[in-house]
């Protein structure tokens, strides 16, 4: 997926084929990849009769390898995995040696045998297709209650999450003044919701001329936990996210009064301004 939106299968086909081509190898960024499939399937012609499974391996099939976060699609609390294809032998045992140096040998270092059994576990049912379809409903219900009330959120709805438009959203806030991050700290005052700032924050700053980088967007990304949500969690983030739409006008922005040296988006603090 790319900035949250699938790709076609068609589409990776070609990529595969143009790299091949020209000895460009593909890696895949697999972290959101059953949701992938779940839209190749519902959304692709040709898909609708295969399982989550068959569409996952044929998308692996047209990569060299893949990189992995166990913290999302396979629903365990730490870890990943990067995975390559076996013509891309040497690059395995040159990533294999690192691993000694970083984490200890791969037989006993890194991650615990309880959290690999629980990955192993998690790539069995991440694919089933009650629990994707489940998943995804629960984002769409609350993108819709979002939309009937007049609240801007990209569209299409996504897989994992809803993207709220902040720049929309507090329309009187110039960027400077955070409006993303501003939505995220009135969201989590309201009612201890903890969104994610993309936006001016997490863009940093220009390292030449110090200057901050203005991105197009200002978005306040509510990602959903996997199993963890029931009907009411839902009903409350979207009750949330409308109580802080009604009052949106008395709203004011932040300054920034602590920015770290790496990742502000993590680490950095604000005050309102007044």
């Amino acid at each position: 997926m790319a900035g949250g939106q699938p790709f076609s299968i068609e589409n990776l086909r070609q990529v595969h084929a143009f790299c091949k081509k020209n000895g460009i190898r593909v890696i895949l960024d697999a972290t959101r990849m059953v949701e992938n499939a779940y839209f190749n399937k519902i959304r692709e012609k040709g898909y609708q009769d295969k399982s989550i499974a068959e569409i996952l391996r044929e998308i692996c099939s047209l990569s060299d390898g893949c990189t992995m976060s166990g913290k999302k699609d396979l629903l365990v609390n730490i870890g990943g995995f990067l995975a390559l294809q076996e013509h891309e032998r040497e690059v395995f045992e040159e990533a294999r040696n690192m691993v000694v140096i970083y984490e200890g040998l791969h037989t006993y270092g890194g991650l615990a045998g309880r959290d690999m059994e629980a990955m192993s576990r998690g790539i069995e049912e991440a694919v089933n297709l009650d629990h994707i379809r489940a998943r995804v409903g629960q984002i769409e219900y609350v993108g819709e209650k979002l939309l009937s009330i007049g609240v801007p959120i990209v569209q299409p709805i996504g897989g994992h999450a809803i993207f709220l438009d902040a720049k929309q959203f507090l329309p009187q806030l110039k960027q400077i003044e955070f409006p993303a991050q501003t939505l995220a700290a009135e969201l989590y005052l309201d009612s201890g919701i903890r969104a994610m700032e993309r936006g001016i924050v997490s863009a940093g700053r220009n390292k030449q001329t110090g200057d901050h980088y203005y991105p197009k967007l200002e978005l306040v990304r509510l990602t959903f936990p996997r199993r963890v949500y029931t009907q009411a969690h839902c009903d409350v983030t979207a009750e949330s996210v409308e109580a802080v739409y009604e009052t949106r006008k008395a709203v004011k922005g932040l300054k920034l009064v602590y920015e770290p040296k790496y990742l502000r988006f993590f680490q950095a603090r604000f005050e309102r301004l007044r």
